[in-house]
């Protein structure tokens, strides 16, 4: 970009602020905002800091030496444009996968089909010599409960549930089938069954096994069974497979190892507020990932725009009025420790925390937002809608934000979620190919400048009360 261009852009745009703080304009918003997409578009670190974390880094699985490692990367990259940096200490869970997982089915003849499967995150392992049992196929953890031990015992239980089609919202088709991943194992283990296998939560028909969190709930330890997720490709030829032959049998071996906690870090950094410092406004992703991939979507994307939404105002000159805060939460993932012990440290600091935006959607095309506040607040952010016009923002929805911020809504902060186009997400979420070349430069730029330009304007008009609901 013309440097001469810049420096009269930043002249216009500094008069501009000096007016906007004694009465705000539509003209001196729409000047900021565009400052805001020119730079990012032009001249942000958005990208280069997502190569590192993904291509140098890869994986950062809670517990693992590449967390620590990206927690000291973004540490050091925050301290070039931010007042004050810290590494908030949290105790994550670790889980390690192991040797690559193997499963195939066998058919009455003998002959085996080789799938592909993956341990789902927090699952034991199989004997060393793996497990080979019967399946019985179910939808739902209510048909598992209706067929009861008598027809459970001793089998594999197989959840093939997709996500449904229909739903445009991507996210709500995800939410309708991930109770079976989530909870799956647990429910069966109670009825007898040796292991579970999940079909994956994807919309796409493709190979890739996509592997997500599990929980074992309240059950005895002897009723802990492993699971597994099969990808939708194989999901469907074992379906069909058992509708040809109820005796057909499944093969699973896996490797993993559930540890103990261990130490690891929120990473964050703030410029103090000039007017009102102990009114704080927060931006984040988090900084865990899957290990499939390199977690460049979920959620490297979140991480780096979060950082460049601090870095696009610092370099403009911009000087907020309320302290804002990037904040790169650990453990997202399998445990949501990271985002608790966040808020649980801002409660005994006495934090005045009145808005708190995350970006974990993956970095597709920005959309809008999603917010979860008060009906007097809502109106005025829908006030600021025709500002996103000319970039193709219209998505301003009351319902939901994300699960890291999600823990600061007991005292009463407005929340908000970047809600990016969601189409594409499912075919890369939890699985081997969330990798860089997976995202595009453009699309995460654009991301970033969506929410620098929402960060910007709740620390000029505030909010309208506090709530506490």
């Amino acid at each position: 970009m013309n440097k001469i261009y810049i420096i009269g852009l930043l002249v216009l745009i500094g008069s501009a602020f000096a007016k906007a703080q004694v009465l705000p304009t539509s003209k001196s918003d729409s000047l900021m905002l565009r400052s805001i997409y020119d730079f990012n578009l032009t001249e942000s670190k958005s990208y280069e800091w997502l190569d590192y974390l993904s291509n140098t880094i890869g994986g950062r699985l809670s517990g693992s030496l590449q967390a620590e490692r990206a927690v000291t990367y973004t540490e050091k990259e925050i301290k070039k444009f931010t007042n004050r940096t810290e590494l908030q200490s949290v105790l994550v869970p670790k889980w390690t996968r192991g040797t690559p997982e193997f499963a195939y089915i066998q058919l009455n003849d003998l002959s085996t089909i080789n799938v592909n499967v993956c341990a789902l995150g927090g699952s034991i392992p199989t004997r060393e010599a793996g497990i080979k049992a019967p399946v019985i196929e179910v939808t739902s953890l209510q048909e598992l409960s209706e067929l009861g031990r008598e027809q459970v015992e001793g089998k594999i239980v197989f959840y093939n549930r997709p996500m449904d089609p229909k739903k445009i919202q991507t996210f709500e088709a995800y939410g309708g089938c991930v109770d079976q991943r989530y909870s799956g194992a647990e429910e069966a283990g109670k009825y007898g069954a040796v292991a579970v296998i999940v079909r994956s939560m994807n919309l796409r028909l493709d190979d890739y096994p996509h592997t997500g969190a599990m929980s074992y709930g309240d059950s005895d330890v002897e009723n802990y069974i492993p699971a597994a997720a099969i990808s939708t490709n194989d999901a469907e030829k074992l379906h069909t497979y058992l509708a040809l032959d109820k005796n057909v049998q499944f093969y699973l071996k896996q490797d993993c190892t559930v540890w103990g906690d261990v130490e690891s870090h929120n990473v964050i950094g703030e410029i103090k507020g000039s007017t009102y410092p102990n009114e704080v406004i927060i931006v984040g992703g988090h900084l865990d990932s899957w290990d499939l991939g390199d977690g460049s979507h979920d959620d490297g994307a979140g991480v780096v725009q979060s950082m460049q939404v601090l870095h696009t105002l610092k370099a403009l000159g911009y000087k907020p009025l309320r302290t804002i805060r990037v904040v790169l939460f650990m453990n997202e993932e399998n445990g949501l420790k990271g985002a608790r012990e966040y808020a649980k440290q801002a409660a005994l600091k006495n934090e005045n925390h009145i808005f708190a935006l995350e970006s974990d959607s993956g970095g597709f095309t920005p959309r809008g937002f999603s917010f979860d506040t008060s009906e007097d607040q809502m109106k005025v952010i829908e006030s600021w809608k025709p500002l996103f016009k000319p970039y193709l923002i219209h998505y301003f929805e009351q319902g939901g934000s994300g699960a890291d911020v999600g823990p600061l809504k007991a005292s009463g902060t407005t929340l908000a979620g970047l809600r990016p186009d969601s189409q594409r997400y499912f075919d890369f979420h939890h699985a081997a190919n969330d990798t860089f070349d997976a995202v595009n430069k453009r699309e995460l730029e654009l991301g970033a400048a969506t929410m620098t330009s929402l960060i910007y304007l709740f620390d000029q008009y505030g909010i309208v009360n506090k709530r506490m609901d």
